[in-house]
């Protein structure tokens, strides 16, 4: 790969988690609810009044150690590389969180900014999948539990989604604050961010993967599997 595909493909990746943490951060200042995969952190930060990109770290290694166990003999020893990358990830988490100061009574306001969440988040995430390097937690542990019971992703996702709500459901009980971190926003989460991503794909994943030269791989391996 040429030098300048590399450095659109890391520019793009770095940009991908910067769009990402923008949009989580955003999402958590709607007060309509959080998406499932940072439910349960989202929820432990609020009862415990801790910080929430600290506590998404911790929750992300857990996700990172789980992938190692759920692929037994068959794991891989480089999805450590997820460690660094949620720390990364997780200061620009702390960076939004303490520079976006959003308080509203206006349920139409807070629904907008939820729009803007789900679409930054959905951008976000497929640009970092795209760019075919290391996975953040959250993907990483889906792949797992998808390889582990011979689904799909996509099953997979919404078998890990419920998990995550269900957690988070349960810390509301026994805190005290029901519904705490669930709600309709939750919802839209899940419906939406699928679609964001679509969107996003149809839009501009071709001439990113130009840029990157994520294409040329692609011929390189189809070459491969022809010869």
């Amino acid at each position: 790969m040429k030098k300048q595909c590399w450095c659109f493909r890391i520019l793009f990746y770095i940009l991908s988690l910067v769009i990402l943490a923008l949009g989580i951060t955003l999402n958590t200042k709607t007060g309509l609810g959080v998406s499932p995969i940072i439910s349960v952190s989202y929820s432990v930060s609020q009862v415990l009044h801790l910080n929430f990109g600290n506590v998404t770290l911790i929750w992300y290694t857990i996700f990172v150690a789980a992938q190692l166990i759920i692929r037994g003999k068959n794991r891989r020893w480089y999805d450590l590389l997820q460690i660094p990358l949620s720390i990364v990830f997780t200061r620009f988490l702390n960076l939004f969180d303490a520079a976006i100061q959003w308080e509203s009574e206006s349920f139409a306001a807070n629904l907008l900014l939820l729009l803007a969440a789900i679409i930054l988040t959905g951008a976000g995430a497929a640009m970092s999948v795209n760019m075919r390097l290391v996975p953040n937690p959250g993907d990483g542990i889906v792949a797992a539990i998808a390889d582990f019971i011979h689904r799909d992703m996509g099953f997979a996702k919404n078998l890990f989604d419920l998990m995550n709500i269900c957690m988070t459901f349960i810390i509301g009980i026994v805190s005290g604050h029901f519904l705490l971190g669930i709600g309709i926003g939750t919802v839209f989460a899940v419906i939406g961010v699928g679609r964001a991503v679509a969107a996003f794909n149809y839009l501009c994943k071709e001439k990113m993967d130009v840029l990157a030269g994520i294409s040329e791989e692609t011929v390189s391996e189809a070459e491969v599997c022809t010869e």
